[in-house]
């Protein structure tokens, strides 16, 4: 049993994030990331949230903004800080002697910010993509360099590796969001045995159809930047429409598509994640919105 654990932010109702907004100087002040406002009151940079507009949010108890990769409800913890860190090794120690084997640790690359604080760069337009967000995103906009995919996580990584090495048996697979290095992270991540064992990337998983080009292309460029990490191949997950949706929309026969997708994934060099209704062919369930519970 591998459990996911979500390391890069807590809900903003956690009482870590209250005690952090109450003040400046409280015990855990510094736990998440924290800035003041530019002279004119709008946000220390440029940094995009994924799911639209700023990364920034004001919070009026401390009179500073502070950082959301994602939802505003979502605020990012502060990895810079050594008492975060050993906080959260704390919750995974708690889970592995509770006996699990092993995490899927979400936005593993998202951990750590530049402290600096830099704008990032524009991307130019013939290098976006559609991975990690839809391509009509402003946050495809941006070359990310100091807002994820920070080098300093390797460190945190090595810590964490560590603590897993301590049960045997137990493995780690890391989700790297990261539309222009996804693949180098993925490397860099499983470089060694003194990180994490294995991460996968959304090379796969973009709206883009499956092709033999395609698949080569990824494996060539992986294998290029990887001489001993090791990649988590996936076609499909909860962030992405269906296999079946997705892909074999289409085709004359579509049973016989999907089995050579699945076969193609089970050969691939590496690990596989397998989406729960993959096996089976299932296709994107059509809810009524009265049954919508999200």
């Amino acid at each position: 049993v591998m459990i996911d654990e979500v390391l890069s932010h807590t809900a903003d109702i956690h009482p870590w994030f209250r005690e952090s907004r109450s003040s400046r100087t409280n015990p855990k002040a510094d736990w998440y990331v924290w800035a003041d406002a530019k002279p004119d009151g709008t946000p220390p940079n440029n940094w995009l949230s994924i799911f639209g507009g700023s990364a920034w949010q004001w919070d009026t108890s401390r009179q500073q903004y502070y950082l959301h990769n994602f939802l505003a409800e979502q605020p990012d913890l502060n990895f810079h800080s050594r008492a975060v860190q050993d906080a959260l090794l704390d919750v995974t120690r708690f889970w592995l002697e509770r006996g699990v084997d092993g995490f899927r640790l979400d936005t593993i690359n998202f951990y750590f910010h530049s402290q600096g604080l830099e704008d990032n760069p524009p991307l130019p337009p013939e290098e976006r993509n559609d991975q990690t967000a839809p391509s009509v995103n402003p946050y495809n906009y941006q070359d990310h360099l100091y807002d994820k995919s920070r080098p300093e996580n390797l460190g945190f990584l090595e810590r964490f590796r560590a603590l897993l090495d301590e049960y045997p048996a137990t493995a780690a697979v890391g989700e790297v969001g990261d539309s222009q290095r996804g693949l180098e992270v993925v490397a860099a991540y499983t470089a060694g045995s003194k990180r994490v064992h294995m991460c996968y990337s959304f090379d796969f998983l973009a709206p883009e159809k499956i092709s033999a080009a395609k698949v080569r292309s990824v494996l060539e460029a992986f294998g290029k930047v990887a001489s001993d990490g090791w990649s988590c191949w996936a076609f499909s997950n909860h962030d992405v429409m269906r296999t079946a949706s997705r892909w074999a929309a289409g085709e004359a026969d579509q049973t016989a598509y999907l089995k050579v997708i699945s076969a193609l994934l089970m050969s691939l060099r590496g690990s596989v994640c397998i989406y729960q209704g993959e096996e089976l062919g299932l296709g994107e369930a059509e809810l009524q919105f009265e049954d919508l519970q999200d």
